[in-house]
């Protein structure tokens, strides 16, 4: 939590910085426009990569099998459409990369060390039920 408070301050501020910087250069209304047409095709690819990402669990389940490696992509093409839909260049940039699969790898990988990290000192509890 201590590192997500000053990234939750500092990500706006710099997005703002931007944008100024964009509509200076590229005027107002095409710099609206950029902000606009991210957000529909961020909203699209994420629906898209979610699809896809919904019938790997939905196989794995059928077999069997506990789908963690894709419950890992489906949260983060959760988390990275959640950003697309935010205004800014920055968030723009962090949610694009966390919804292709080239580079949502390192944010899947991220997640797993800090879940096995959290495991192996005892902070999570994992209860299974059925």
């Amino acid at each position: 939590m201590k590192k997500i408070i000053p990234l939750l301050i500092i990500t706006p501020i710099l997005d703002l910085y931007i944008l100024i910087k964009a509509s200076q250069a590229m005027g107002f209304w095409t710099t609206v426009a950029l902000i606009i047409l991210t957000a529909i095709a961020g909203y699209y690819l994420a629906k898209s990569e979610g699809k896809l990402v919904i019938s790997k669990i939905n196989r794995e389940l059928s077999q069997g099998n506990m789908p963690g490696d894709d419950l890992l992509t489906g949260l983060c093409i959760l988390i990275g459409g959640f950003f697309l839909l935010l205004p800014g260049i920055v968030t723009d940039i962090i949610g694009i990369t966390m919804i292709l699969p080239g580079t949502r790898e390192m944010f899947k990988q991220y997640a797993k060390r800090k879940l096995e990290d959290r495991i192996r000192k005892g902070y999570t509890n994992i209860i299974i039920r059925w």
